[in-house]
């Protein structure tokens, strides 16, 4: 419980705190890494590091919307172009 504590209030992760951060498997991560489909850096050649915003920003790639979000954009596209409201 103490890691999970430390890690919510930085801002740079360790690999292992990253994993515990994403709540994926070292070898997840690894091939994240590998395939650069995560932003992280590796001063001198060495241990892997990441920003907390990099990960936040990855977790949240590839929004689905809702259907309700959906309709509250088509609504106010039809307003914008003073069709009336959707019904």
């Amino acid at each position: 419980m103490k890691n999970n504590i430390n890690v919510s209030q930085k801002e740079i992760l360790s690999f292992k705190e990253a994993m515990t951060y994403l709540d994926v498997s070292k070898s997840f991560l690894y091939k994240a890494t590998s395939n650069r489909t995560i932003r992280f850096s590796k001063p001198n050649g060495g241990k892997i590091y990441f920003l907390k915003k990099d990960l936040d920003a990855w977790m949240l790639q590839n929004i689905q919307e809702s259907v309700s979000d959906k309709m509250s954009f088509l609504e106010q596209s039809l307003n914008d172009r003073g069709n009336g409201k959707l019904k």
